[in-house]
């Protein structure tokens, strides 16, 4: 028991856990502050980046990139079809693939706000210089990628 006691202490696997989760909500509770100040939300922002920067998605592939549920993903996509900001097409391969387009309305309103979000993040990220910002990737990508093969 002892014995077990020591090792927990030694290891900092806990402390890595709690550290890693206070910074991961403390930096998405300032990237959603800045996009919800741009008029949009979080989800909404995330589904038409994701459109801006790699074009056609099918649906399903949106909702694992940025982590929705199939149904969330259909009301969000919806929602963004309601308002212009996309538009469904059919795959001409396989009719039961619909993809999600981002519309020239969406480009636009990505065009006018992901500067001032980008210039928001670097902000956000400030408090490590660039190696050390290297050095997290690669850190955290190990620990992803470990976590995967268990």
């Amino acid at each position: 028991m002892e014995l077990e006691l020591v090792t927990k202490k030694q290891d900092p696997s806990l402390k890595l856990l709690v550290i890693l989760s206070k910074a991961y909500k403390t930096v998405m509770e300032q990237v959603e502050l800045d996009v919800k100040s741009r008029g949009i939300s979080l989800t909404d922002f995330a589904v038409l980046e994701l459109l801006y920067h790699r074009g056609q998605q099918p649906l399903q592939k949106i909702a694992d990139k940025i982590l929705l549920t199939s149904g969330s993903i259909t009301y969000v996509v919806n929602k963004l079809e309601k308002q212009g900001y996309l538009t469904r097409e059919q795959c001409e391969l396989d009719k039961r693939v619909t993809y999600a387009v981002i519309s020239d309305k969406g480009t636009e309103l990505l065009d006018s706000i992901f500067p001032g979000h980008w210039d928001k993040i670097k902000q956000i990220m400030h408090g490590l210089d660039y190696h050390e910002k290297e050095e997290a990737i690669v850190l955290l990508k190990k620990l992803g990628t470990a976590i995967r093969e268990l």
